[in-house]
């Protein structure tokens, strides 16, 4: 069994890298953006609470995403192991997370603020299937419209320079000291995002000792 949290500002790529690592390996990828997003699209009373707290450019609260990285855990289909996204997100989080599992990498994703910026800038949502897009790696087919549902695609809420600028500031402020924490126990690897993501996955590979990836490989 493996377990791997996936670490990175918005915009590294963690979740196009955690679920390479997923259909390889029989992970279970679970993404707390990606359970957000699932409520804020459904109109739960928890999407609600997420979409204004991301509409005013705001990182969710610790306890939020603590409480939804329990209840996730506890479902217990993680037969293989996982590889966990957006947890932990300070120093309380991660020293809990050590304590009750046993942790075999964490693996960093390391990509400037400039590259962030353009990187996020250029995402774009489809309004109604949810089906995410980047106009600098994943553009449409036609221009401004979904290829699955052919809905218009919009900008995120949160998206916006503004908006960006908090979440860098916050990220950085609460993420060096849980890397921290994690590289006294010597479980950290940190890799270049800025690469396309085949050579990001090389990387991670390389850098974990494990087998490298089968694209062939049904997801």
């Amino acid at each position: 069994m493996r377990k791997y949290v996936i670490m990175g500002v918005q915009g590294s790529g963690k979740g196009t890298q955690a679920r390479l690592l997923a259909q390889d390996l029989d992970l279970v990828h679970m993404s707390v953006g990606d359970i957000f997003r699932w409520n804020v699209q459904h109109h739960t009373k928890l999407g609600a609470q997420v979409r204004r707290t991301m509409a005013a450019g705001l990182l969710v609260s610790d306890d939020l995403v603590e409480g939804v990285v329990r209840d996730r855990l506890t479902q217990h289909d993680w037969n293989y192991g996982f590889i966990i996204d957006g947890f932990p997100r300070n120093e309380r989080q991660a020293e809990f997370f050590l304590e009750s599992y046993d942790i075999d990498g964490v693996i960093h994703l390391d990509l400037p603020d400039r590259e962030v910026r353009r990187r996020v800038l250029a995402r774009r949502l489809c309004s109604g299937c949810g089906m995410d897009y980047n106009l600098l790696a994943s553009s449409p087919r036609e221009a401004g419209r979904c290829d699955v549902c052919g809905s218009a695609l919009v900008t995120r809420e949160d998206d916006t320079e503004e908006a960006l600028a908090v979440r860098l500031r916050e990220y950085h402020e609460k993420t060096n000291p849980v890397l921290a924490i994690f590289a006294r126990k010597e479980y950290v690897v940190t890799v270049d995002a800025t690469p396309g993501p085949e050579r990001v996955q090389e990387e991670i590979r390389t850098r974990l000792s494990l087998p490298p990836h089968d694209p062939a490989r049904p997801s």
